[in-house]
């Protein structure tokens, strides 16, 4: 079932990312290597609670212990954080993903994954790749097209699929955070052609670059500068909702837009109650804004990805548990080592 994980380095010089030169401190390379790792925490955390009803009990701590709808082993990770290991491992080997040869590599990836190795698909993202594996024309191409004909059919086409695995794209190119909106964008219509979807994955990747580079959460709301004007109210307004909450609101959250609010609004609540370093640890605050998107309920493993790849970006891989850390383990034969090091190759332009 499972291949070779990690992209190898193209002779890329070190600190070189698609746009203009990197420079990555200790602080950086740990919040580089949080963003993937996290973000595989928080789904595999999340797992065992899609669509329960409610998701935990008032006293209980979400665990690991795997089952959901894979079914997944303790510790691992689910179809989110696989769809973002097909992305890393083209950007890890240095590629520009605004460009079609590396957009095509990321399509040729979620095709083959989908048909042979995914342990779970959403239905829409499943939709576009089936139709897509029958089609003419370049890899990226083709989902774009069913992608575009889907939307056609049904105008709805803002699942969250996009968004969950978005959080890898924030590391492509740290300083030009035009570039960062513009693979988000591309990545994104791959498999879904709304708006909507690649507005929301705009705003999680420019707020994981600007999270990594800056130590902020600021980011996200930054990130508006990077839509079209048209659409800057409207987020601007769905993000202050978020701040707001509580995050229990935002269920149902197969739409990206609350699940962008669930997420956002579980790190902005546990910030206002416990922010670090005055209230709390760093690692016991990365926890609670997980439990907190977890006990939202409904798409659980979804959200609490997208929440941790920003968690990952803002306080670093040493903010993570240990015992995640070690455990933490999914397709196609990666730990977690393994994933930091795909978000420091991403992040350093496959330099390593």
């Amino acid at each position: 079932m499972y291949g070779v994980g990690i992209a190898q380095p193209r002779g890329k010089d070190p600190g070189v990312s698609p746009g203009t030169t990197t420079k990555l401190d200790e602080a950086r390379r740990d919040r580089a290597t949080g963003v993937l790792l996290g973000q595989a925490c928080g789904d595999a955390l999340g797992v065992p609670y899609e669509f329960l009803d409610p998701p935990l009990g008032l006293e209980d701590e979400p665990e690991m212990r795997g089952g959901g709808l894979g079914p997944y082993e303790p510790a691992e990770y689910s179809d989110d954080t696989q769809m973002a290991v097909c992305i890393a491992q083209v950007a890890a080997e240095g590629s520009d993903l605004t460009t079609d040869d590396a957009l095509d590599e990321v399509a040729e990836r979620f095709l083959k994954w989908s048909e042979w190795e995914a342990s779970d698909i959403g239905m829409q993202t499943a939709r576009v790749l089936a139709a897509a594996r029958t089609g003419t024309g370049r890899p990226a191409e083709r989902l774009r097209r069913e992608a575009r004909r889907l939307h056609e059919q049904t105008g709805k086409t803002a699942g969250n699929g996009a968004l969950m695995r978005t959080g890898i794209v924030g590391l492509v190119a740290l300083d030009d955070l035009e570039t960062t909106a513009r693979a988000a964008r591309s990545v994104a219509e791959l498999t879904h052609a709304d708006a909507l979807a690649a507005e929301s994955c705009i705003l999680w990747s420019v707020g994981v670059a600007i999270a990594v580079k800056q130590g902020t959460f600021a980011g996200v709301r930054q990130a508006l500068d990077f839509l079209p004007s048209g659409s800057r109210d409207y987020w601007a307004a769905r993000l202050d909702e978020a701040e707001q909450g509580p995050p229990d609101i935002f269920r149902p959250n197969g739409f990206t837009v609350p699940a962008l609010q669930a997420a956002y609004s579980s790190i902005c609540t546990e910030l206002a109650s416990s922010a670090p370093p005055n209230g709390t640890s760093i690692g016991l605050h990365f926890k609670r804004c997980l439990t907190t998107a977890i006990r939202i309920g409904d798409d659980t493993d979804t959200v609490a990805a997208i929440c941790g790849a920003l968690l990952g970006a803002r306080w670093g891989a040493s903010a993570i548990p240990d015992r995640w850390r070690a455990d933490i383990h999914g397709w196609p034969g990666l730990r977690g080592e393994d994933l930091g090091s795909l978000g420091i190759l991403t992040a350093s332009g496959g330099g390593g």
